[in-house]
């Protein structure tokens, strides 16, 4: 089964090996007919401490690393 890739902003990197990703997406209105966009945070490892608050940044599901850390960092996008 292939690992599920999303691409999101980070906006923590505060703890040490670990950043938080914002993931954003538009899912439509069950009554009102018109996308919203919904964001959900993500615990990724960052094994080098080398992305910054701002980056864009593509997460990898992976083994659970810590309670809430089961995602990886991958690559930056500009």
């Amino acid at each position: 089964m292939p690992k599920r890739i999303l691409q999101g902003v980070v906006v923590s990197d505060k703890q040490d090996k670990t950043v938080v990703v914002s993931v954003e997406r538009q899912v439509m209105h069950p009554v009102y007919k018109k996308f919203v966009k919904k964001s959900k945070k993500f615990a990724a490892h960052d094994e080098n401490n080398q992305f910054k608050v701002g980056d864009r940044v593509s997460i990898e599901e992976c083994r659970p690393i810590s309670k809430n850390k089961s995602w990886t960092v991958v690559t930056e996008n500009a």
